[in-house]
């Protein structure tokens, strides 16, 4: 059975995932930072010559993605066996330093722009690259907890399940409230991180989940969220999954 401070930690994490997508979609320029899927497509509207979408953008964001995913990974196989808590800690310390930087950006920091573009331009390139990096080392992460209808970016198996495997189709209504937890806390992340962004900018909601998944880092550190037997990731289960 999975541990309730580290299902609670992947809800908050979704929470953040929402608000995240809302700001890269609705401020970015139609392009998502966590939902991978989306940008495939936004970049078959954009081979179709559909208006209002950037090929550019959602390349960098699946670029962006892949790294971090890569890192992630990497980061992973390196803590195998090692606690679990060091591992969750770091990886989301590393998300939280990414989606800082990204709020820096949004702010107007000088400093390490790409050249070539318009400054605000880059700015709004380089916030995309730096949140889809921070995503990537999320979801390998969480790929490798492996922990059921909890990926904190997606929802399709999730819907999927809550349909699926309901009395109405014959099942038990498995692992309902989970799931159901799962579409809420995007749902929730979303609309404040819409609300965030059209009434304040993007400043306040990256800053805002930079400073929320900073203190999960600090709170799985000091608590050992998930720790138990086999504590590390089980990086070679996570990848026969997926």
């Amino acid at each position: 059975m999975t541990p309730r401070p580290l299902l609670a930690a992947l809800l908050a994490l979704t929470v953040v995932g929402g608000a995240l997508d809302a700001v890269s979609y609705l401020g970015l320029g139609h392009v998502f930072t966590a939902n991978m899927t989306g940008n495939v497509v936004i970049l078959g509207f954009s081979a179709a010559g559909a208006a209002g979408f950037s090929a550019p953008a959602s390349s960098l964001a699946l670029g962006g993605f892949l790294f971090g995913a890569l890192l992630g990974g990497r980061f992973g196989t390196a803590m195998a066996g090692r606690s679990r808590r060091l591992w969750l800690s770091g990886a989301l310390t590393a998300e939280a330093l990414l989606t800082g930087g990204a709020a820096a950006l949004a702010a107007g920091v000088p400093g390490g722009l790409p050249g070539g573009l318009p400054q605000d331009e880059a700015r709004r390139f380089a916030m995309i690259t730096v949140l889809a990096v921070a995503m990537g080392v999320r979801v390998a992460t969480v790929r490798a907890l492996a922990v059921p209808d909890m990926m904190t970016t997606i929802l399709t198996r999730v819907l999927t399940g809550i349909a699926a495997d309901s009395r109405l189709a014959g099942g038990s209504d498995t692992r309902l409230g989970r799931r159901l937890g799962s579409v809420l806390a995007m749902a929730l992340g979303a609309l404040a991180g819409g609300w965030l962004l059209i009434h304040h900018g993007p400043v306040w909601p990256l800053a805002l989940a930079a400073g929320a998944v900073a203190l999960l880092a600090a709170g799985c550190l000091a608590a050992g969220a998930g720790r138990g037997p086999g504590a590390g990731p089980d990086v070679r289960r996570a990848r026969r999954r997926g």
